[in-house]
């Protein structure tokens, strides 16, 4: 337990501040995400809340403000750095899948690990074990345009768990579908934290996917409320 105590925060942000020319949209935001906690981040469109997530994602950079992943400060580092601190620690899932349509589910799945230099054995391995995971092994050699949207969503999904991350960031994962689908995609993120202990950070307007969270923070005039 002493790591765990040690390490209690899987990302730390403090004072970011970001304008896109006179925009003003994060003005001094801080937020820290627990080890094994799923957070939701909710507010109207506009409000800056995927620019946060990008900024958190290290996809942004903000001009000003400290991000920290799992104790590493963000700042200063090379680019390289970052991609393997990225491709480590962090898995992301977006609105829209953007899974490779000539690639089948396994193959998308094990493309992070892939990307890396895992032998392509051991990546299909694991892919097919989070394929079980994700209750998709019988469409395991289905290409993207072969599954339905809540399917693709789901191997996305297990696409960022691919490398075992320790936090996974979703912007607005289950904005592009329907109801019934939504609430299979909601507990599936759900699992991740409980039965995973990811941390789970999700930008969503959904307020069933929100009330699934341990925590739900507001953003509102380029500030968080919890």
């Amino acid at each position: 337990m002493n790591e765990q105590q040690h390490h209690h925060w899987a990302i730390e942000a403090s004072g970011i501040y970001r304008n896109y020319g006179t925009l003003e949209v994060l003005k001094g935001v801080s937020i820290n995400i627990a080890k094994g906690k799923m957070v939701a981040i909710v507010g109207k469109s506009g409000s800056g809340k995927s620019t946060l997530l990008h900024i958190l994602g290290t996809l942004d950079v903000p001009d000003a403000g400290e991000v920290s992943i799992c104790d590493m400060p963000v700042k200063g580092l090379k680019s390289k750095t970052l991609a393997s601190l990225r491709s480590k620690h962090l898995g992301f899932v977006f609105q829209f899948h953007h899974l490779l349509p000539e690639f089948t589910a396994l193959e998308n799945i094990a493309m992070p690990a892939l990307i890396t230099g895992m032998k392509k054995k051991d990546a299909f391995k694991r892919a097919g074990e989070l394929l079980g995971y994700l209750h998709l092994s019988e469409r395991s050699d289905h290409k993207p345009n072969q599954l339905s949207g809540g399917e693709q969503q789901r191997v996305a999904i297990g696409r960022a768990l691919m490398n075992e991350p320790d936090i996974i960031l979703a912007d607005e994962p289950s904005g592009n579908l329907d109801t019934e689908t939504s609430a299979q995609v909601h507990q599936l993120l759900r699992s991740i934290t409980t039965d995973m202990g990811k941390s789970l950070v999700i930008v969503t307007h959904n307020t069933d996917l929100a009330a699934l969270s341990d925590e739900i923070y507001e953003m509102k005039d380029g500030l968080l409320t919890s």
